[in-house]
């Protein structure tokens, strides 16, 4: 069964564009009237192309949003395992298994991207970590006009290279223009130097309003990191760690990391000395929000995936298919990978 949503109240403003009302009223005819194109292009007085443009922009700016709900279909039974075995809403998106890591991160984010909006509503903080997934999904988000909403930045992104903050901005920039929300930003590096230096600034009062946000936060987004996976985690690859620390996480057992904060397989954070310099949000604040949704892509993600899940960080899972059977079909007590070095 395909679902269809069509949303008359415009995402482009209170006063819909002449480009808006004429995408709602082909999308009216062709969806829910079932007119062909031809149809339409003579009721409209333009061409059969117009009307193909109008309906592509229906659905490029949310006015029109489909869902496909299959009983008897694998994503949705896979769905049906998650659900039972973990506690957690799941949405699988079908990804050939032939498909290269690089399409299949593609493929996901932008059915992630889709599927957010229905998560996302106004009087809402959503924060959001950076990543490579992230990235990818920001980039293909639809419209969805909400108001007295934030988007609160989850983590810090400073390193020896770089400040961070054009990256992180731009990402940041990406949700609030999606959503017509207010971004927050959080100028700090991904780890101190010393732990010391991470607790004064903490007690500053700048910094604290920012961690008052995270801490109030409604919906959490974010992927998880990966030392293993084919398209590299951006934390891994970007000049935020050092031979020494990617021993000690090695050493400690780490197998990933949600917003720069490292585990285990079985989801604990004890003892990770990495951790103690690390500016993303404690677990416990981040397993207050409501609503705290998951975006993976990738097999080599699935140890990163089960810690992350084993530390009742996720309560929506967005995955790709092969991950997801690779989920349901591996004990709980499977073996992960406890290496964090990349070589």
């Amino acid at each position: 069964m395909v679902g269809i949503g069509i949303d008359g109240a415009g995402r482009e403003g209170d006063t819909p564009s002449g480009k808006t009302r004429d995408a709602l009223r082909a999308a009216h005819l062709y969806y829910l009237q079932d007119l062909t194109m031809d149809a339409i292009a003579k009721e409209l007085h333009t061409s059969r192309s117009s009307v193909s443009r109008l309906l592509s922009h229906a659905r490029a700016t949310g006015l029109v949003e489909i869902s496909i709900h299959s009983p008897l279909d694998l994503p949705s039974r896979l769905e049906q395992e998650i659900l039972a075995r973990h506690e957690v809403s799941a949405h699988v998106v079908p990804v050939p298994d032939h498909a290269s890591d690089v399409d299949r991160l593609e493929r996901v984010a932008l059915s992630a991207a889709r599927i957010l909006s229905r998560f996302i509503d106004s009087n809402q903080t959503i924060g959001v970590a950076w990543g490579s997934t992230m990235s990818a999904m920001s980039r293909h988000l639809a419209p969805k006009a909400t108001h007295n909403s934030e988007i609160v930045q989850l983590n810090g992104a400073g390193n020896l290279r770089t400040t961070g903050i054009l990256y992180a901005s731009e990402l940041l920039r990406r949700f609030g223009d999606a959503f017509g929300a207010r971004v927050q930003q959080f100028p700090v590096p991904a780890f101190f130097d010393d732990p010391a230096t991470k607790e004064a600034f903490w007690r500053e009062r700048s910094t604290r309003r920012l961690l008052d946000l995270q801490a109030a936060m409604d919906v959490a987004i974010f992927g998880v990191g990966s030392p293993f996976a084919e398209v590299p985690s951006h934390v891994y690859q970007g000049g935020y760690l050092e031979r020494a620390d990617f021993e000690a996480l090695s050493r400690e057992g780490a197998v990933g990391d949600v917003a720069t904060v490292f585990y285990r397989a079985d989801g604990s954070t004890d003892g990770i000395t990495l951790n103690t310099r690390a500016t993303g949000p404690d677990f416990a604040v981040l397993r207050r929000a409501p609503r705290r949704i998951c975006v993976v892509s990738g097999r080599a993600k699935l140890p990163s995936l089960r810690g992350a899940l084993a530390a009742g960080l996720i309560t929506d899972l967005i995955v790709d298919e092969g991950t997801a059977r690779a989920l349901v079909e591996t004990s709980a007590g499977a073996p992960a990978a406890t290496s964090a070095d990349p070589a």
